[in-house]
């Protein structure tokens, strides 16, 4: 892997850990400006978030870093729970 898209991976994985998201099931790479998050996330235990917000959020803020050209997600959402 070359040190840019080590760097572009470890960067993405900090604004990650920024938000109220257990990307324990998320993959990320980065491969030649192209951040690509796969796997699933769900909110960090006892917290309530909006995961499809969290993720517009964080994929703006990829989208504005420099060297990131473009952001692809496939990410799965957990099943909400009937009551």
């Amino acid at each position: 892997m070359p040190a840019e898209d080590a760097a572009t991976t470890r960067m993405v994985r900090r604004e990650i850990v920024r938000r109220h998201i257990d990307d324990t099931a998320l993959q990320v790479n980065a491969m030649h400006g192209v951040v690509y998050l796969r796997g699933q996330i769900k909110p960090l235990l006892g917290q309530e978030c909006d995961l499809k917000a969290e993720m517009l959020i964080i994929h703006r803020i990829l989208r504005s870093r420099p060297g990131v050209r473009e952001v692809v997600l496939e990410v799965e959402f957990p099943k909400e729970r009937k009551l």
